[in-house]
């Protein structure tokens, strides 16, 4: 009896194309490295590597520019949804 299941993924066809040149120089096909990687992260509990963010240059623009805004006491804030409502309105 055979107890495999299909996956359908849709991924670029650079990075396929890549990642099936990888598996052919590792003497894998695609199947057995999902397959590889499933397990590991199966057995892992979790993704088999570590997964950061790092922000790229505009997110570091943007984060900077919220600081300052944050900073500013010339900025109004506002404590909840229905005051800035109200001030957006008025």
């Amino acid at each position: 009896m055979n107890n495999s299941a299909n996956v359908s993924i849709r991924i670029d066809m650079q990075l396929k194309k890549q990642a099936e040149e990888l598996f052919l120089d590792l003497g894998l096909n695609m199947t057995s490295a999902v397959t590889m990687f499933l397990r590991q992260a199966v057995r892992s509990q979790g993704i088999p590597f570590e997964i950061s963010r790092v922000p790229n240059a505009e997110t570091i623009e943007a984060m900077r520019e919220a600081e300052s805004i944050a900073r500013d006491p010339n900025v109004k804030g506002y404590s909840n949804l229905d005051e800035l409502f109200k001030a957006l309105k008025s």
